[in-house]
């Protein structure tokens, strides 16, 4: 335990010392998790970002719970929680850690059952958004996790309690108000209410 603290120690000083060195999938796994924020490299660039707040985690937290019901229900293959790393692209390393993820028993029974990230974008991607990202921070992770092999990503929007639905970076329809969010030609019968995902307590208001 010790000597594995040391290493990731080592592997954090030498990125914070030299800012123009690339940074690597395996340094990436190195890094300790649970000190108030988390990771994601994009083509060598470590990316640091905070921990998630009150709104993010619930809204994330309820689609987790829906999507999981409905693929382990149907047999679909596997879902991924928040933090799981999909490594994109190598020299330089992109690695993307989506906040729900979703890959078919296809996709699943290719890749196995790797040790460290997994080998490119799940067949749907879902992020939520966080206030302060930037819409062209948000097209440009879209584009990545298409160009990875993603089919579908969803933006999840609690300030605007919208879901919109990439099936390509030019191609999306948006959900809003009591709609049911629903995306058959990935998840046929998949079905959950914006007022499920974003529930507010009357008693709030």
């Amino acid at each position: 335990m010790l000597q594995r603290s040391s290493q990731r120690a080592s592997v954090r000083s030498k990125m914070m010392s030299t800012s123009t060195a690339l940074t690597t999938a395996e340094e990436l796994m190195e890094l300790p998790c649970g000190e108030g924020f988390r990771y994601e490299l994009i083509d060598g660039e470590l990316i640091t970002m905070p921990a998630s707040g009150y709104p993010h985690g619930r809204a994330t937290a309820r689609l987790t719970t829906a999507l999981g019901q409905f693929i382990f229900d149907n047999d679909l293959g596997e879902v991924f929680a928040a933090e799981t790393g999909f490594k994109l692209t190598s020299s330089p390393d992109t690695v993307l850690a989506p906040d729900i993820a979703f890959i078919t028993k296809q996709r699943h029974e290719e890749w196995g059952e790797p040790p460290g990230f997994l080998p490119g974008s799940p067949n749907l991607v879902v992020e939520v958004s966080s206030p302060d990202d930037r819409p062209s921070k948000v097209r440009a992770k879209i584009s990545r996790w298409f160009t990875g092999g993603a089919s579908q990503v969803w933006i999840v929007d609690g300030k605007k309690r919208t879901v919109r639905v990439y099936r390509s970076p030019s191609d999306s329809v948006t959900f809003s108000g009591s709609d049911e969010l629903q995306a058959d030609d990935i998840l046929p019968g998949f079905r959950i209410s914006l007022d499920r995902i974003f529930w507010i307590d009357a008693r709030n208001n």
